[in-house]
């Protein structure tokens, strides 16, 4: 190239040559430049489509904690290494799953909140709901002492009445959030193992099983480790099934409250008013501690309506809601806590509360 170029030019004017000279050189520093950033930008893409290679071949098996998952399995649930194996074949990484958990929680105001389950087509798809069960409804309610308007309340909000289980494939989910998500990877890791554990008991494949994103199943959306612990044959098949069966679905959630201390024929809550000044110093921090009502009495917090007596006693809290005219708030009892061990969204607690009285008043 040069050459080419210096031929171009007379050779008696050395002034000419060499300010060309001079030029070539600086374009040829400025192309090896960029040929340095080119290269190094392309290492990086390399280096990262190799960390990243293993989910794009969807090859859990190869994954480095697979070989622990998979003992830890066999060794808790008594499966063969075959039996992982084969559950996990064909396992496919579900990369969007990862975006959906690193998405920031909502925080919406309760009054945008409870639009989404307190609507009236939700309403009236409990009340059929209610009228086809009503047997089964009355029979948890007597041996486990769980109100039908909560056992109501979680399936109107878990799934819609069995209308919206979910459409994801559990295993594909949680091998995902297992060996992708490395903030609960051992949790969910726990869940896969319970999951396919509870597939060869079932006697079905672990890809047919399909729910949530993050791996909940059937109408109540319990986890799988969950299933053993607190499903209920309740229509007296022989199994357990929480996916089909809406009768096993109603016994479960109610041994569920149960087994987490639901008090029987005790209150959940109440609408409340608060006169004080001070809100902050009343708003429960952790459910899990209540207040004796009088003391909280004498800080500006009373139920709303005048007919209802709480004793100084009785163990409560407080919590405040936002309507979109400002603050409401509740006195709730140890039952609604109870609610909170379902989910942990006060918010969620209240709606299905509500949900489900509504229902059980029509």
């Amino acid at each position: 190239m040069i050459e080419k170029i210096s031929q171009s030019f007379s050779w008696h004017d050395s002034n000419n040559i060499a300010r060309n000279l001079s030029k070539i050189g600086n374009r040829t520093k400025m192309l090896k430049s960029n040929f340095y950033k080119k290269f190094k930008q392309l290492s990086i893409a390399l280096t990262a489509f190799g960390l990243s290679s293993f989910s794009l071949a969807n090859d859990f098996q190869s994954h480095p904690s697979y070989a622990s998952f998979k003992q830890t399995a066999m060794q808790n649930y008594g499966l063969s290494a075959q039996q992982v194996d084969s559950a996990m074949n064909g396992a496919r990484n579900l990369p969007n799953i990862i975006n959906i958990m690193n998405r920031p929680g909502e925080s919406k105001p309760w009054y945008s909140y409870k639009t989404n389950f307190l609507a009236e087509s939700t309403i009236q798809r409990g009340v059929r709901f209610k009228q086809q069960y009503a047997e089964t409804l009355n029979r948890a309610e007597q041996q486990f002492g769980v109100p039908q308007s909560i056992i109501l309340g979680i399936l109107g909000v878990e799934t819609g009445f069995g209308t919206n289980k979910g459409s994801f494939v559990t295993r594909d989910a949680l091998a995902t959030l297992g060996f992708g998500y490395e903030r609960r990877a051992q949790y969910f890791q726990d869940e896969l193992a319970a999951l396919i554990a509870w597939s060869y008991k079932d006697g079905v494949s672990a890809s047919s099983i399909v729910g949530s994103y993050a791996g909940a199943v059937g109408y109540p959306q319990f986890m799988p480790s969950n299933i053993p612990k607190f499903g209920v044959d309740y229509d007296g098949n022989g199994h357990i099934d929480l996916r089909n069966s809406a009768v096993d679905a109603i016994g479960s959630i109610a041994n569920y409250l149960a087994q987490h201390g639901w008090q029987r024929n005790q209150p959940i809550a109440f609408p409340a008013r608060y006169s004080g000044s001070n809100p902050d110093a009343i708003i429960a921090k952790d459910l899990t501690q209540p207040s004796p009502y009088g003391v909280l009495k004498t800080q500006g917090i009373s139920p709303m309506n005048p007919i209802v007596q709480i004793d100084d006693l009785d163990l409560v809290n407080v919590i405040q809601l936002q309507e979109n005219y400002g603050h409401i708030y509740y006195i709730t009892y140890p039952n609604f806590q109870v609610i909170t061990t379902y989910n942990r969204s006060r918010m969620y607690a209240t709606a299905l509360w509500l949900l489900g009285t509504e229902i059980t008043s029509r």
